[in-house]
């Protein structure tokens, strides 16, 4: 008998061992932003971060909140409001958009707004981890921790809460069009299509500036996403704008290019997940008549089509939604949506005529959800109620287009162009 209970015991502990890890990626994390929260450190693992903790008597100034967790997918529940009301935009890691410009008055009125975020490290299987650029060391979507920037005129938060979900996840493959911009101001549509989606949906952003279908393969990102994707997820993959000037031997749209797509085909299906192809967005390179975009990739567009065609790939033509809108916005208006500022702004003159501003990012994300429900994808059925059917022919005004900036700013071009 004490026999059997010493077995019994000796199971019981293997058996904890076990699950110990499970449980501790099942943490649910509570936080009341109304009481004192420490500055965040490794022991504590939660805290504000990046910028100093809010001060009560600064209520505009904008605040980061990270809580460490594993890689995975986590639902996010904040309650926004405050005694002397609020106006709060909500972000994620590197500048993912969640909510913006919610508004709460000076009573006890509060809103509650749910998101699934993803987090991610380089850590990929022992001994093998995603080769990330210098610049992406500083990023904060590379890290040990879910980090949340609450920006706006004045943002108010009352609570977060924070705990493991399992969703579809949404991933992103693709270039300096594509990637979480983590400075300000760049932006990409890849960080802006969070907006949109509830939080039935994850997005994960592995695009990075200066990458080509081969150097993304080649810096283990596609094996990154390999060890979570599953069925029931998505991946997007758009490339082209750094692929035209690969120069090596068997380069160019009809052979290296056409080579890598199929890759990511065969791969994502393997894992039973769905893949959608994107042509590339243009470049503000108008004709001599100033009302025409130029095309200026050459094959690449034509040349994923073909592969999308023989594949039976859903394809969104990002290529002609964004000529529309160019063309819709015209020579000087179409700056608007691009980085192109005065010295005065950024410490130096900004004329960029490939990379996003953020309100140019914010309608290509909406042209990406539109191609999406064109598809007919099943994942569109987790848009935001307030989401509107968009036309690049009909866009947004961009002057009351509102964005808080985040204080990290760079002036310095992205790699690629």
């Amino acid at each position: 008998m004490i026999i059997q209970k010493l077995v019994m015991k000796k199971l019981l502990f293997f058996a904890f061992q076990m699950l110990a890890p499970m449980f501790a990626c099942a943490q649910v994390f509570d936080f009341d932003l109304t009481k004192p929260q420490p500055i965040y450190n490794g022991a504590d693992g939660y805290g504000y971060d990046v910028l100093p903790a809010p001060d009560k008597k600064k209520p505009t100034e904008p605040f980061y909140f990270s809580v460490k967790v594993p890689d995975g997918n986590f639902l996010v529940r904040v309650v926004l409001g405050g005694k002397k009301g609020g106006n709060t935009t909500v972000r994620a890691e590197g500048r993912r958009l969640l909510m913006d410009n919610i508004l709460t008055s000076k009573t006890k009125d509060t809103q509650t707004f749910e998101f699934s975020v993803n987090k991610r490290s380089t850590f990929i299987e022992e001994g093998k981890k995603v080769k990330i650029k210098d610049r992406e060391k500083d990023y904060l979507a590379w890290d040990d921790r879910l980090t949340l920037e609450f920006n706006g005129p004045m943002p108010a938060v009352k609570s977060i809460h924070v705990e493991p979900v399992d969703v579809p996840t949404i991933y992103l493959c693709g270039n300096s069009t594509v990637v979480d911009q983590n400075n300000e101001p760049w932006a990409s549509w890849g960080q802006m299509i969070t907006r949109w989606f509830g939080p039935e949906v994850a997005v994960s952003n592995h695009a990075e500036s200066g990458l080509t279908a081969r150097t993304f393969i080649g810096s283990f990102r596609l094996d990154k996403i390999l060890t979570t994707l599953k069925k029931g997820d998505y991946v997007i993959v758009e490339f082209g704008h750094n692929d035209e000037k690969e120069k090596r031997p068997g380069d160019g749209a009809w052979y290296h290019y056409q080579y890598q797509l199929k890759i990511f085909i065969d791969q994502v299906r393997a894992k039973g997940a769905e893949i959608v192809f994107c042509t590339p967005t243009q470049r503000r390179a108008f004709d001599s008549d100033n009302k025409t975009i130029k095309n200026t990739h050459g094959d690449f567009p034509a040349a994923m089509k073909m592969v999308a065609e023989k594949e039976n790939v859903p394809l969104i033509d990002l290529n002609a939604m964004t000529k529309t809108f160019f063309e819709t916005l015209g020579f000087e208006d179409s700056k608007r949506a691009l980085v192109h500022y005065p010295a005065e702004m950024y410490g130096r003159k900004l004329e960029d005529n490939t990379h996003f501003n953020p309100y140019g990012a914010y309608e290509v994300a909406k042209c990406v959800v539109m191609g999406m429900k064109q598809l007919r994808l099943p994942v569109v059925q987790y848009l935001r109620p307030d989401w509107q059917d968009f036309d690049p022919a009909q866009p947004d005004d961009w002057r009351t287009f509102q964005w808080a900036p985040s204080r990290i700013v760079e002036n310095m071009k992205p790699d690629g162009n």
